[in-house]
């Protein structure tokens, strides 16, 4: 039996919650970096294609949800020993499902695909294996997966091949192409292609920047636009523009490979050895302790936690490093009194970014 919907009474105006309200808004550049790291591994030790898929989505949602711009999958050296107990699912095929022939492969695979907006996905990821279950996952919805009826001053888009003044797609040598050499055309989404000053080759994913009139998304014609570079739109007006997928061989690799200039200069490994986060973001002495960054790194255990990667590092062998806690300015724990016997990576991922969200807001460098 439905209930009758109340009335709002006098005075009162009606809320409409059938629909997001908590839209994405900028709120001017920001310089500062947020990045997490993960071992591929996690994948190995979900059983069927079913729950790695739904793993890879549970990461990539907390990704999405706390603003991350980097995630790093590492090599923590557990795959092997999660191939040697999965034999039989093993395959050297090229277009062969990887979630248990090379869990890292798959995690940086999935989180790829539903990072991507996706009017995008068919151009960018040919028909995989991998992504046979990648439909069933929530919708990541970020600020860069605009609808064609929204306005943004900056969208994702594809180069495409230039067309001719009959229509056909560009010949060699031919010069009466509609689309002067030197500029590329890139589908954004909308109704009309943007045009762009620069030779880009086709098929390559580019961030654009429109003219700051909505207006023009109406025009009959190719809209003149920019390349920018993808964090533009984060530096130049604050908005989220998505995550970028990172591998790295091993847990030095993390730090050592980082693309940032400079570095990362406020690292934190987790675990349940560590010290109480609330510690860090309850203590006023502590807090103040903790230096304003500009690219922050949170690193993230397997089953075995960080201490089997620091095992299987060679160079961390070869430097003498034995603990992984030396590795990082702070080492915590994400859940102290943990009712579980274990506390799984992706609901550490969670609890770490949930746990850390004041320093990340308060300390990064405007």
């Amino acid at each position: 039996m439905k209930r009758k919907k109340e009335a709002p009474k006098a005075g009162e105006t009606s809320l409409d919650t059938s629909k997001p309200t908590a839209v994405f808004e900028a709120g001017g550049g920001r310089p500062y970096t947020l990045s997490v790291a993960l071992p591929g591994s996690i994948i190995a030790n979900a059983v069927t294609p079913e729950l790695k898929n739904l793993l890879a989505g549970q990461i990539a949602r907390a990704l999405a949800v706390f603003c991350v711009d980097e995630v790093v999958v590492f090599d923590d050296g557990q795959r092997q020993l999660h191939q040697n107990a999965s034999q039989a699912h093993i395959s050297n095929g090229d277009n062969e499902f990887t979630g248990y022939s090379d869990p890292n492969y798959f995690l940086i695979h999935l989180l790829s695909y539903l990072e991507t907006p996706p009017f995008l996905r068919k151009h960018l990821f040919p028909i995989h294996p991998d992504l046979r279950l990648a439909g069933s996952l929530p919708s990541l919805d970020m600020p860069h997966h605009l609808r064609s009826n929204e306005w943004c001053l900056y969208r994702e888009g594809i180069t495409v091949e230039k067309q001719t003044e009959d229509g056909g797609k560009k010949k060699k040598r031919r010069k009466d192409s509609a689309q002067p050499e030197g500029k590329s055309l890139v589908d954004v989404g909308l109704s009309q292609q943007v045009s762009v000053p620069a030779a880009i080759p086709p098929s390559t994913r580019v961030t654009v920047k429109l003219p700051n009139d909505p207006n023009i998304a109406n025009s009959h014609e190719a809209i003149a636009g920019s390349a920018v570079a993808p964090s533009a739109p984060r530096e130049e007006a604050g908005y989220y523009w998505g995550y970028n997928v990172r591998a790295a061989s091993s847990l030095s690799a993390v730090i050592t490979e980082c693309t940032y200039p400079g570095g990362y200069d406020l690292t934190f490994g987790t675990s349940e050895r560590g010290r109480p986060i609330s510690d860090l973001t309850q203590s006023a002495s502590d807090s103040n302790q903790i230096p304003a960054f500009n690219h922050m790194l949170i690193v993230f255990g397997g089953v075995a936690g960080l201490e089997v990667a620091v095992e299987a590092d060679a160079e961390l062998q070869k430097m003498g490093v034995k603990e992984p806690r030396d590795l990082f300015d702070y080492w915590v724990n994400l859940c102290p009194g943990q009712g579980s016997r274990t506390v799984r990576t992706e609901e550490a991922v969670w609890l770490g970014l949930m746990g850390l969200r004041e320093v990340v807001l308060s300390k990064g460098r405007k």
